[in-house]
């Protein structure tokens, strides 16, 4: 965008949060202004790795909203794969895209990460997720009966969330 553009030439913090915490990139991404992320994006002081107010980077986002090439580019430029707490596979799992798990995946994101309230990728992928997301994460070695907090697994998140067509092939991978 011609306006954001502008203000970076002017020495605009490319990195500064909204009231709400939001950083620019985020947002962009989030709401799929492509000509802002790119603007953005041509900032050498942009941090891939800036969080939101909720912990969220900018892979996340791209994770959760499939948007593979910015998340391959922001790997490219040094964005983390992983972190504590929710992670980039925790987004991508629960977005539409299956191929954002696998980039994840290959570039060293645990496929058994656990959220703060110890919810995994599967669980995710169960309850929100792409089929695809869930067969991939089961492929890969993900336990379907790992436990949250709530003592819940993914069978249990999927039935809830009247996903019953995922429930079946979770339940042959649980190992009761």
């Amino acid at each position: 965008d011609r306006g954001v553009a502008k203000l970076l030439e002017r020495g605009f913090d490319p990195n500064s949060r909204d009231p709400k915490g939001q950083t620019g990139l985020i947002l962009a991404l989030r709401d799929d202004s492509s000509r802002v992320a790119e603007a953005l994006w041509k900032s050498q002081a942009l941090d891939v790795n800036a969080q939101n107010a909720s912990g969220e980077t900018a892979l996340m986002m791209a994770a959760l909203r499939g948007h593979m090439a910015w998340m391959q580019r922001l790997i490219d430029r040094g964005a983390q794969v992983h972190k504590e707490g929710w992670s980039p596979i925790h987004y991508a799992a629960t977005g539409p895209e299956t191929k954002a798990v696998a980039l994840l995946i290959e570039r060293g994101a645990p496929i058994e990460a656990l959220s703060p309230g110890k919810d995994t990728p599967l669980m995710m992928a169960a309850r929100y997720g792409a089929e695809g997301s869930v067969d991939l994460l089961l492929a890969r070695g993900a336990s379907a009966s790992t436990k949250n907090e709530r003592n819940l697994d993914a069978v249990d998140l999927a039935r809830a969330a009247g996903r019953d067509f995922l429930v079946e092939r979770l339940q042959k991978s649980v190992k009761r």
